[in-house]
This record gives C-alpha cells, sequence and structure tokens, in this order.
C-alpha cells in the first residue's frame, strides 16, 4: 500500500498560511479539517467536536464518513478528551472503555481538547485512523502545539 503523507513542517506552515488573521472558528476549523485529512493517509476520519451545552459535545467541521453527531462527555474518547482536558491517545480503541463506534472502520483514535483564553475546552480535535496503533506522541505533541498556535488567545464570544 503507498501512503501519502505530507511532512508535517510543511503541513505545519500551509494551515499557519492558510488560517492567518482568521478569528472565526468554524472557518479555522473547517480549514483544519480539510488539510489535515488530505495531509496523511492514516487519517481516515478528521474533524472537530464543539462543546454546545454543558457536558456535550456536536459535530463540527469535519472530513470523512458520517461522525456522530453529539457525544456526552461521558462517552467515548471524545468525551474523555473533553471532560479531563487532557489528549487522548488511544492505539486500539477496542481496548478504550466507552468507546463509541461513530464509524466500523475505526481502530485508533487522537484526539486533542482546544481551550479558549479563559482555559475552557471550547471543541476537540478528533483524528480516527482505519489502521491499528496509527498514533504515536510525536503526532500528539505536534498537534496539540499546532492547535495552541492556531487557536492561541482565542475568544468566545457566545457559548452554543
Amino acid at each position: 500500500m503507498t501512503t501519502t503523507t505530507l511532512p508535517f513542517d510543511e503541513l505545519r506552515a500551509r494551515i499557519l498560511a492558510l488560517t492567518e488573521g482568521e478569528t472565526d472558528e468554524i472557518a479555522l476549523m473547517a480549514t483544519i479539517a480539510c488539510e489535515l485529512h488530505h495531509a496523511d493517509d492514516r487519517f481516515d476520519w478528521t474533524g472537530f467536536y464543539r462543546v454546545t451545552a454543558p457536558g456535550l459535545l456536536k459535530i463540527g467541521p469535519y472530513q470523512g464518513g458520517h461522525g456522530c453527531l453529539t457525544i456526552p462527555f461521558d462517552r467515548g474518547v471524545c468525551g474523555a478528551a473533553a471532560r479531563s482536558g487532557e489528549t487522548q491517545l488511544v492505539r486500539d480503541v477496542e481496548a478504550f472503555p466507552g468507546h463509541i463506534a461513530c464509524a466500523a472502520s475505526t481502530r485508533s483514535e487522537l484526539v486533542i481538547p482546544l481551550r479558549d483564553s479563559q482555559g475552557e475546552v471550547f471543541a476537540v480535535l478528533d483524528i480516527d485512523s482505519d489502521q491499528p496503533d496509527a498514533f504515536d506522541a510525536e503526532d500528539a505533541e505536534r498537534l496539540e502545539a499546532l492547535m495552541k498556535t492556531v487557536f492561541f488567545g482565542h475568544q468566545r464570544t457566545a457559548r452554543g
């Protein structure tokens, strides 16, 4: 199988150039989801879930097949990231207690919480792979840093 992976430094530079000066969170999420999804063959589903009510995530911009429309904080990998505020690197989703199978093809998952200027989680970046053990700590660290750069000082004007 041939894989296509854009070197991360090139991907980072492209995303930063495309998002420079943009403050609308949906525009940022849509651009990032598109760029990430098409840059790496490991990424089977790439998108965001937004906090729209206390303890509730709703689907945001994404690339790939249909995702779950809502995810409570007490369920799944995305819920765990939103609830704990910590990145979730899941090498085998079958071994994750309470995993939600939005897509039967998902084998591994990386979920990164995004924080606003007040330190509150306002969304999570969710990347699913149809390959087992597709992500590592370096992937998590690089994507965490990129999300912090893009959303640095992000101000939410309204919840929901």
